[in-house]
């Protein structure tokens, strides 16, 4: 793809920042931002806004044709200079790769039925994977998966129980993943459309977590007896780890685009503080502790942007990038836990308060370097990669 190729993202996000500035910015203090994410309402007034302003689901056209992942890195990071920006654009986790997963595997009355409320921000969805560690669940390991789901005539009966299911509070669209047997004596799973809410799917609580950017927080859910006619599978059946990587390669390198710009936000901030602040004689500044961590984020930022760009243009030639896609997980995540970690130094005790966005970004951002499976699964996965390279070269 060339550099004009990225001229629609380029406008689009030009659009995106100064909507997410002047407009969505302001909305940082409002109330009904809760510990537990925006409340429904809130939601519905920013998206209210961002479809006056025709930025509402950007990445997505009217077509239903998708912007590619290069250009979509430039709106997605522009959207995430505020924490509530991917919320008003509709382009937060886990609507977005949602919205990504059905376009690429549903059916058309699949689309018609799930995937279009999605798109026009009139509904929000969960994701349904993740499970219980006491219950000896799936976390970052798929195949331990215990929930099941049985065949019983046209439909198929559902039980289990899974943990930080984001935006399950609130959602209409849910997407389970559940064990099946495909009888060939190996672990297979299925995923299956939900609509929600539903008497069998029930909220055993909403968590306390870190962070607090994404609508209705993470519940541990309760699924008992569910019963979904085989039409509402998604794609084929026994095919849900499949499906989950294609989810997932784009899903963590759009979370590394959308807190890439909040990091940028949050050196705005830092480096406006150090610029101001005095400290021993002169600005902070001009004290080398603190020019050079700037310096560092700068740095910093700048290597994460570029391999934004580099998985994206991979993920763009059709490959499903799981190797790239883990590198550039690991690499940036921890390079933006870095970048806010000095922000909140620099600022000292303005650093760790709500005065500024800053102390959201950095709980957000140590979030991340988990969502989407930790650093350490990541670099494991790597190794297995580096091993059978290593095996299939000649030594002599």
């Amino acid at each position: 793809m060339s550099q004009t190729d990225l001229d629609p993202g380029r406008a689009i996000a030009e659009r995106i920042e100064r909507f997410v500035r002047d407009v969505v910015i302001p909305y940082e203090k409002d109330p009904r931002a809760t510990a537990h994410g925006p409340t429904d309402e809130l939601v519905a007034e920013l998206r209210g806004l961002a479809r006056e302003a025709q930025l509402l689901t950007p990445h997505i056209g009217v077509d239903g044709a998708h912007l590619s992942q290069r250009a979509t890195a430039l709106a997605l990071q522009a959207s995430g200079l505020s924490p509530l920006g991917p919320v008003a654009l509709n382009v937060m986790a886990p609507d977005e790769g949602n919205m990504y997963l059905l376009g690429r595997v549903a059916d058309d009355a699949q689309k018609r039925r799930f995937l279009d409320p999605l798109v026009s921000g009139e509904a929000r969805s969960a994701f349904f994977m993740t499970e219980p560690a006491e219950d000896g669940g799936a976390g970052a390991d798929p195949s331990m998966l215990q929930t099941t789901a049985v065949q019983n005539g046209d439909d198929w009966i559902i039980n289990g129980r899974k943990a930080f299911i984001t935006g399950a509070v609130g959602a209409s669209v849910g997407i389970v993943m559940a064990r099946t047997d495909a009888g060939d004596g190996k672990v297979a799973a299925t995923m299956f459309l939900v609509d929600l809410p539903h008497p069998a799917v029930r909220v055993e609580r909403v968590m306390e977590t870190i962070d607090s950017s994404m609508p209705g927080g993470h519940s541990i859910i309760a699924l008992k007896d569910l019963r979904i006619p085989g039409d509402q599978i998604l794609g084929a059946p026994h095919q849900g780890f499949k499906y989950a990587q294609v989810r997932l390669s784009p899903a963590r390198l759009s979370h590394c685009m959308r807190w890439l710009g909040a990091c940028r936000r949050a050196q705005e901030i830092a480096t406006a503080y150090a610029v101001k602040r005095h400290a021993f004689g002169k600005p902070l500044i001009d004290h080398e502790g603190v020019g050079f961590m700037l310096a560092d984020n700068m740095i910093e930022l700048k290597q994460a942007e570029l391999m934004i760009d580099w998985c994206a243009s991979v993920l763009d030639t059709g490959a499903l990038g799981t190797t790239e896609s883990s590198m550039t997980k690991v690499a940036v995540s921890e390079a933006l836990f870095r970048i806010a970690d000095r922000c909140v130094q620099i600022m000292g005790g303005s650093g760790v308060s709500g005065d500024t966005v800053v102390e959201q970004i950095f709980r957000e951002v140590r979030a991340f370097r988990i969502y989407d499976g930790p650093s350490e699964v990541h670099r494991w996965s790597l190794a297995k990669a580096v091993k059978r390279q290593g095996l299939s070269v000649q030594t002599t």
